[in-house]
């Protein structure tokens, strides 16, 4: 019974390798992520591709597109997982009363199918194929938590106060923090009050635009909320740190939210990616000032120590080795400016991300850098003023409902007038003020084979995946 056992076993591991290399060669699969920062668009984003790939009038930029005979959504592969809610979202979006969807609070996925017709030398020989794109939708946070695997409490610790020390929504906690010994010892209420100062912290920061907000899970905490994985905070290092001391506790805690967390969401998830796209919301870290644009560069190149980069075998897909072959940085909300300012705001993008596409590209990975909308809200006006005509943008305000015209300044066309600034640790733009203003979906009436009106969504979609199209 025991060799029976072994050899059923072996059968079926050899069996499932055969039935992915199989599946790699007739029905090949890519897994697509999208992540981002708190606020950049990523339910908006998956939405807008999905229901422009369903029907590609508003596409011509996907090369492939004369290619695609078909697309339909099928019954996700990872059962375990939620299904992305597509067609809520896209009802929210394009509704008698339209209104943005709810954000990303977990790991969702959708499973979108193209058949293909065949070309080449031996198209005649064969028939249409099929190519499966499995989107991966995941919260920005959960992203940035990877970074804390290779770091230890008192390094994260030290450099999260540091950071932290001069903001003014982490003032009530560092007050706490430093008012606390961690020599002494571990009384459970102390923990949790620090926890939760910590936590409320983040919240604030988030809110105030900062794109450093971890751990992740603290924000988003599910089924963890109010377990000894999340009551941790940063604390200053004491001279001694025995045994059953409020750090040791807390160093043991965040050793276990980077095993029992973070870990976990790396294997079970994004470890098993082939493509990425990273939004960020650039216009809203220039709105910030100079410090948010800052944090911003800085906490996107600490993503790029998450990925994988570089070329993936034809072996890859069932070994496990997989790699992320293409990542696309892209900045959100190009519709709330004129398309005139588009190549400023995308050669700021390209500057502000320059740290991490160099690491990806050194290590064989194919970048990207653009601006998009997912879904266009707005429409372009040349307005006057002082006489002078001005590139502006008018749209729906999601404050009031009411019409507005915004022209949000100049945003200049050498990236390091917003970069140098930002780095030298300036509070406000000297001779500048970039204003923004919050859009709601615009109401639209769709024309049959026409996806929501969008913004270089075909430019993202043919660097993806056009390839394998």
């Amino acid at each position: 019974m025991v060799f029976s056992a072994i050899t059923d076993g072996l059968t079926r591991q050899i069996e499932g390798a055969m039935a992915s290399v199989s599946g790699a060669f007739l029905e090949p699969v890519i897994r697509l992520g999208v992540t981002g920062l708190s606020r950049s668009g990523k339910t908006v984003f998956i939405t807008g591709l999905v229901a422009n790939l369903l029907d590609r009038g508003r596409m011509p930029q996907l090369k492939a597109g004369p290619r695609i005979e078909a697309v339909h959504l099928q019954p996700q592969p990872d059962v375990t997982l939620p299904r992305f809610a597509f067609e809520d979202h896209l009802a929210a979006m394009t509704g008698d009363a339209p209104r943005w969807p709810q954000s990303t609070r977990a790991v969702s996925e959708l499973r979108l199918s193209f058949r293909l017709a065949p070309y080449g030398l031996f198209a005649g020989f064969s028939g249409a194929r099929t190519l499966h794109v499995d989107i991966v939708d995941y919260p920005g946070e959960w992203l940035l938590d990877l970074a804390l695997i290779g770091k230890s409490y008192a390094d994260w610790s030290e450099a999260t106060l540091d950071r932290i020390a001069r903001r003014p929504e982490a003032a009530a906690f560092m007050a706490q923090a430093r008012a606390e010994d961690g020599a002494l010892r571990l009384e459970e209420p102390k923990a949790q009050s620090l926890a939760a100062a910590f936590t409320d912290y983040l919240h604030k920061a988030r809110a105030a635009g900062w794109s450093d907000c971890t751990p992740g899970r603290f924000l988003l905490p599910g089924e963890l909320a109010g377990s000894p994985v999340l009551t941790f905070a940063p604390l200053p290092t004491p001279s001694q740190t025995p045994r059953a001391s409020l750090w040791r506790e807390m160093e043991r805690r965040f050793e276990a939210y980077k095993s029992r967390v973070v870990q976990p969401f790396f294997r079970d998830h994004f470890a098993r990616i082939d493509r990425q796209i990273v939004l960020a919301d650039v216009l809203g870290a220039i709105h910030q000032g100079p410090q948010a644009v800052e944090d911003l560069r800085r906490t996107m190149a600490e993503v790029l120590v998450a990925f994988r980069p570089g070329a993936n075998g034809w072996l890859a897909g069932f070994l496990g080795g997989r790699k992320v072959e293409k990542i696309l940085f892209a900045a959100t909300k190009a519709d709330h400016l004129h398309h005139l300012q588009h190549p400023a705001l995308t050669a700021i993008t390209e500057a502000l991300l320059r740290d991490a596409r160099a690491r990806a590209d050194f290590a064989g990975a194919q970048t990207a850098a653009l601006s998009l909308a997912s879904l266009r809200c707005t429409v372009e006006e040349i307005i006057q003023r002082d006489g002078a005509a001005l590139p502006a943008v008018k749209g729906r305000l999601l404050s009031t409902g009411k019409q507005a015209v915004m022209y949000p300044g100049e945003l200049p066309k050498d990236p390091a007038r917003i970069l140098a600034p930002a780095r030298d640790g300036a509070t406000g733009w000297l001779g500048a003020d970039y204003a923004l203003m919050g859009f709601a979906p615009a109401r639209t009436s769709q024309s049959p084979g026409m996806g929501p009106p969008h913004i270089r969504l075909d430019r993202a979609a043919d660097f993806l995946f056009g390839d394998r199209l």
